[in-house]
């Protein structure tokens, strides 16, 4: 009996670090809105590992976060969407020549 108990007990602390440690990871580090040339504009929230992005022209993506030299830099798998942020600046470069298509991005 004392070692049934003792596993109902484990399975209770496994499921509950299940539900938590998610819940947790999901948990906002910053956030910042860019505005950038031409009038458009990034809403970012950050995450310990990824950076979740509301672009002005209706997307919305969720990027995780890549290798960089400086700054902090997002990519999706092929990189053909990377979002770059340094201090209070960001730009975006998107498809397989890496162009930039949000610029000169700063917050207000």
């Amino acid at each position: 009996m004392r070692n049934r108990l003792s596993v109902v007990k484990l399975m209770i602390v496994a499921i509950t670090a299940l539900i938590v440690v998610p819940a947790l990871a999901e948990t906002p580090v910053a956030t910042a809105i860019f505005k950038c040339q031409g009038g458009k504009s990034i809403d970012a929230t950050f995450y310990a590992n990824s950076v979740s992005l509301k672009l002005s022209d209706g997307r919305s993506l969720m990027v995780p976060q890549a290798m960089s030299g400086s700054g902090a830099r997002y990519a999706n798998k092929d990189e053909t969407f990377v979002f770059w942020n340094k201090g209070d600046t960001a730009f975006v470069t998107e498809g397989k020549d890496g162009k930039e298509t949000y610029s000169g991005c700063a917050t207000k």
